[in-house]
């Protein structure tokens, strides 16, 4: 069983949202999102739902509802975050948290303290990334099991790198799963060997699966507790929604459940593992507590990541020539389940994130939609989705179009990427890279998400990143493509509308309209005036979904 780690502090913030409140909501900036009335100064919430939007001069009777006064905040229709790891969310506060480590020996400092306060059993932790460490010239150091066995002697150790893409084993943990010199990865994966061919402990991609037995089966209670976690951090940031992407098929009645006992407070729309795609493709889409938790998409990998250099290229990785990346599965895999998901109206996502990914993904797309005509689909606009998008050759980029494709895209991935991505990628292929702009050019829906916990899944962060294109400290190198940031109100429909768009539901979400579901999120700044480096800066302090007050901050 794994362990909850929850102080009791946590476990108190993990109480149920407050019912549904009649709100009258007034005291700041209401950016609607709605082209026609940009603006408001109130707005009114009944039963769930908007009853009324406009200028407080002209506001109806205050009588009989609970008045929100924002005393300067600024009020949004409610940010969704259009692709994250709810449980990953979770199990990272339950977790060893390696998150923001300034070097290995950061890193392997807080493995030691994990260690010594838990003795017992096996040691699990993720966040870690070795890019700008100083023992990490051009990314070429990653963790390894030596590394490990020097900071928790004898224990099973298993590191998760960020991306969520490779896992570093100690060697208790390499010896548990047997993996050793003659151990031959699986397709689609890594297993990294040193000069003398022993396991260095780093392995990437489809060869974690090696790994699977060691991982602690979490009961469920302890897997309830992280999913409240999870939704606690998210209500906290300010989301009103998430998309949850490869939700294991596993936990979607155990979701189903939290909302029918009004444990989830947010929006879920999940896109499960493949395991689960026949199913869902025989029993349709799925939808509990009035929407609130809802099951329509299956999600797909077709490579890895940049940094563990498993995304898959159509030339090899500047700085590892060896390499052109790590294809996930093949176009005879794939056709039969994307055209089984086209006839039955299923939602398809698909990760991607290398020129060549892309390239296939748009590609065996494009060849599903000409096998099934859109007589014997399901869903006249089947709205199919590539997760990440990241690198583009931009010849590639009319296909989202042609093939009205969503661009499923996380900013903050630009802003910590591009401080390797030269080197993986050199310059000339970085000219579609993170290409927000370009699309949403073309009048390609880009739904803006975190892809928490694999960065840390703040809307600031992500709002940030996409109209600054800078890092947190407010760097743009001469090679990060400034022309490919968007404006503020292209921003705010990244997280507003357009995830409603992705989800099938613009007509009740993604903007504060009379008859919209009353979804709202509050920050203490403006997103659309302040100045871009405090973007970052501000906090969340109003969270209502369906007139429900799910997280209001407290001064």
């Amino acid at each position: 069983m794994l362990r909850s780690f929850l102080t009791a502090a946590a476990l108190a913030a993990l109480a149920l949202p407050a019912q549904a409140q009649d709100l009258l909501i007034r005291g700041g900036t209401i950016h609607t999102g709605n082209d026609a009335a940009p603006t408001a100064e109130v707005v009114i919430a009944r039963d769930g739902r908007i009853a009324w939007v406009g200028a407080a001069a002209d506001a109806p009777s205050t009588e009989g509802l609970t008045v929100i006064d924002l005393d300067g905040a600024t009020l949004f229709p409610g940010f969704t975050d259009g692709h994250a790891h709810l449980d990953g969310i979770g199990w990272r506060e339950l977790t060893l948290n390696l998150e923001g480590s300034t070097s290995v020996v950061d890193a392997m400092a807080r493995l030691t303290a994990w260690a010594e306060a838990h003795p017992e059993g096996p040691i699990i932790g993720r966040g870690w990334i070795e890019t700008r460490w100083p023992e990490s010239a051009n990314g070429a150091r990653f963790l390894t099991a030596a590394d490990l066995d020097a900071a928790a002697p004898g224990r099973v150790v298993l590191l998760e790198r960020a991306d969520g893409h490779a896992i570093t084993a100690s060697s208790p943990a390499l010896a548990a799963a047997r993996i050793d010199a003659s151990t031959v990865a699986p397709s689609g994966g890594e297993i990294a060997k040193g000069p003398d061919g022993q396991p260095t402990g780093f392995i990437v991609d489809a060869a974690m699966s090696l790994l699977a037995p060691l991982m602690p089966q979490a009961d469920p209670e302890a897997k309830r507790n992280a999913y409240r976690a999870g939704f606690r951090v998210e209500a906290r940031y300010g989301w009103t929604g998430i998309h949850f992407m490869s939700a294991p098929w596993s936990d979607i009645p155990l979701l189903e459940q939290m909302a029918e006992a009004g444990e989830a407070p947010l929006r879920v729309y999940n896109s499960v593992t493949p395991d689960g795609g026949a199913a869902l493709i025989a029993s349709g889409p799925r939808s509990v507590a009035d929407g609130r938790i809802v099951t329509r998409a299956i999600k797909y990998y077709v490579d890895g990541a940049l940094g563990s250099r498993g995304a898959a290229l159509h030339e090899p990785y500047s700085d590892a020539p060896h390499t052109s990346g790590l294809m996930q599965t093949t176009r005879e895999d794939m056709a039969p389940l994307y055209e089984n998901a086209l006839r039955s109206g299923i939602q398809v996502a698909t990760h991607a994130i290398g020129d060549r990914g892309n390239t296939e993904v748009l590609t065996w797309y494009r060849d599903a939609m000409a096998a099934v005509p859109a007589g014997e689909r399901g869903l006249a606009q089947p709205r199919w989705r590539v997760e990440h998008a990241q690198i583009l050759r931009p010849g590639d980029e009319p296909m989202f179009r042609d093939l009205q494709i969503i661009a499923s895209m996380q900013p903050s991935h630009a802003i910590g990427d591009f401080h390797f991505a030269s080197a993986r990628l050199g310059d000339a292929r970085l000219d579609g890279a993170y290409a927000w702009h370009s699309l949403v050019d073309l009048g390609v829906v880009v739904v803006g998400g975190s892809d928490a916990p694999v960065e840390r899944g703040d809307p600031l962060i992500e709002f940030y990143a996409a109209v600054a294109r800078r890092d947190l400290e407010g760097f743009q190198g001469p090679d990060w493509r400034p022309n490919e940031a968007v404006d503020r109100a292209t921003a705010l429909k990244m997280f507003t509308l357009w995830p409603a768009f992705a989800s099938f539901r613009e007509d009740e979400l993604g903007t504060i309209e009379v008859g919209k579901r009353a979804d709202f999120t509050a920050f203490d700044i403006d997103l659309m005036t302040v100045p871009e480096a405090d973007i970052p800066g501000g906090l969340a302090v109003l969270t209502v979904v369906d007139g429900e007050v799910v997280y209001r901050a407290v001064d």
